[in-house]
């Protein structure tokens, strides 16, 4: 139960940030004792992998957070943190860690289960940042680009974390982040439906409404 969570935290944290997860996976399993890495993942601690993460974790963070430069991030995205996703529930799933001591047969049962199951939650989480970042940089004319994905960010972190050091914790995350992502949408479809009419009702008081014939 509890390696599913962590996995299920990681692939989800991968969906917003694919380099945060993967990165904070290797450094704790090279320099801690906290994480170790299972058999066939333990490249994730090699010291390149840990430098080239780091540097695509800073180009992400930058170009996330320019309106425009956004949403082309996205879709080169769209392929990246699925697979980040993958990696992430298949290493992080299957390690030990200071809460899993024993994963259990589900992250042994094979790699290519726990990988699908990672780039199916990166996935759904990528489209659901993907569709939410272009209507919010449209209502607050970009400005909300920058504060939308320092948050993002700061998610994907404390959902890395979560899943490595008390797994339980993502059961409360991620339901808190679903009831604000369905609250938003709610919102959005209310403002969609009232619009037409608003637009009506403008109409009429500025002497647009339908004229009756001669």
């Amino acid at each position: 139960m509890l390696e599913l969570l962590t996995g299920t935290g990681l692939a989800t944290a991968a969906g917003l940030n694919a380099y945060v997860p993967l990165l904070l996976l290797g450094a704790l399993g090279r320099w801690t004792d906290v994480v170790s890495p299972p058999g066939g993942w333990e490249w994730l601690t090699n010291g390149w992998v840990l430098t080239v993460l780091a540097v695509l974790l800073v180009l992400e963070v930058v170009a996330d957070k320019v309106p425009g430069v956004d949403h082309v991030n996205d879709v080169v995205q769209s392929v990246v943190r699925p697979g980040a996703g993958g990696i992430a529930f298949g290493a992080g799933a299957a390690s030990q860690t200071a809460v899993v001591t024993d994963p259990g047969a589900f992250a042994g049962s094979g790699q290519w289960v726990p990988v699908a199951t990672g780039v199916l939650l990166a996935l759904a989480v990528h489209a659901a940042k993907a569709l939410a970042r272009p209507v919010v940089n449209a209502t607050t004319f970009g400005l909300g680009a920058p504060v939308l994905s320092a948050a993002e960010d700061a998610t994907s972190l404390s959902l890395s974390l979560a899943a490595l050091l008390a797994p339980l914790l993502v059961l409360v995350m991620l339901a808190a982040g679903g009831a604000l992502w369905w609250r938003w949408r709610r919102r959005r479809r209310a403002r969609a439906e009232a619009a037409p009419q608003d637009a009506t009702s403008a109409q009429v008081r500025h002497g647009g409404g339908a004229t009756t014939p001669p």
